[in-house]
């Protein structure tokens, strides 16, 4: 994993209130391969700072997909020089992408949830008790005495929901629920959320969905999965960015799997890893071992080809680290 560049404080959600009140002409970075809780947060924290007066805009190194334009509908992302950059949901500076990687070294605060982070801001707030960053960035509202307003909320609500899938997932706790339930009196569209990020799926999806399940391999005696994504299937299915997200929980799913594995070839050959595991197994430390992290059911990390050589990592890191798979 990354090494810090800076000398990194931790600090509380009334220090970050703190911090953000006084700054201005605010860059806030998401991660790259967005997903809807660094969205949501980046878009969520954008709408509460703008309607205190500032100036800010959201980067992704990556092109967002369709299904999250409403999360910036209407929004204005003015051109400036940043004076304070802040990640959101960003645990490692490699994950910022080759394009905003001229801000690694430059980033005034972190906030995130995940236990995992590398510490590499000037300034963290950190929470992995949070079943997402959105979920710490409506505590951080609160702070800074912004009331939700509707597109907010279905801001934050899309980072929550993503990372729980859809309130299933371990992370989710009574407190998850409580904000949940505050955006839905701010007016959001839940159900129309909802439909866009769990149900809908276009035929391009369905058929690089069918393309990897038949990639799938189970090894020690079926407790891990593993399903490849080549970029060959992605040409040869028509998927594009907005196909890929919701993939890498589909070898977990099986009965009787421990650990799944999804492998994501990237144009130059190299992996994107996505680990997603049951009670038996502590994903992050998984994806620790090959120098990544995450959270304890779902975490990541990035391996060189070619794909047998990748698939054997993986194997290795999970004979490492859970007790008992064979």
């Amino acid at each position: 994993m990354s090494e810090p560049a800076v000398t990194c404080e931790r600090i509380t959600i009334r220090q970050a209130a703190d911090e953000l009140r006084g700054a201005d002409r605010i860059l806030i970075l998401t991660h790259q391969y967005p997903d809807g809780d660094t969205l949501g947060s980046g878009y969520g924290l954008c709408r509460t700072l703008q309607r205190m007066g500032k100036t800010v805009r959201v980067e992704c190194a990556d092109a967002i997909p369709d299904k999250y334009a409403f999360l910036f509908e209407g929004m204005e992302m003015p051109a400036f020089e940043p004076d304070y950059i802040c990640a959101v949901d960003v645990a490692d500076t490699r994950l910022l992408g080759k394009k905003l990687s001229v801000y690694a070294d430059r980033i005034q605060l972190c906030i995130d949830h995940h236990a995992s982070n590398t510490e590499y801001a000037r300034r963290l707030l950190v929470d992995s008790g949070c079943a997402a960053t959105a979920e710490l960035i409506y505590s951080l509202m609160g702070e800074l005495g912004i009331s939700l307003d509707q597109m907010t909320a279905e801001c934050l609500y899309t980072g929550i929901a993503t990372d729980t899938g859809c309130f299933r997932y371990s992370n989710t706790t009574a407190a998850t629920h409580r904000a949940a339930a505050d955006m839905m009196e701010a007016g959001i569209r839940a159900d129309r959320i909802n439909r866009t990020m769990f149900d809908i799926k276009s035929r391009s999806r369905v058929e690089l969905e069918r393309l990897a399940l038949e990639s799938m391999r189970f090894y020690m005696n079926g407790r891990c999965a593993v399903m490849m994504i080549t970029t060959a299937m992605v040409r040869e299915s028509g998927a594009g960015e907005n196909d890929m997200e919701g993939l890498a929980p589909l070898p977990r799913q099986i009965e009787g799997v421990w650990v799944g594995a999804t492998l994501r070839q990237k144009e130059d050959g190299a992996f994107k890893v996505s680990i997603r595991t049951g009670n038996h197994a502590d994903a992050s430390a998984i994806c620790a071992e090959m120098g990544g992290g995450g959270h304890i059911r779902a975490a990541g990390c990035a391996l060189a080809g070619p794909a047998d050589q990748a698939v054997e990592q993986i194997l290795a890191a999970v004979r490492r680290t859970v007790e008992g798979i064979e």
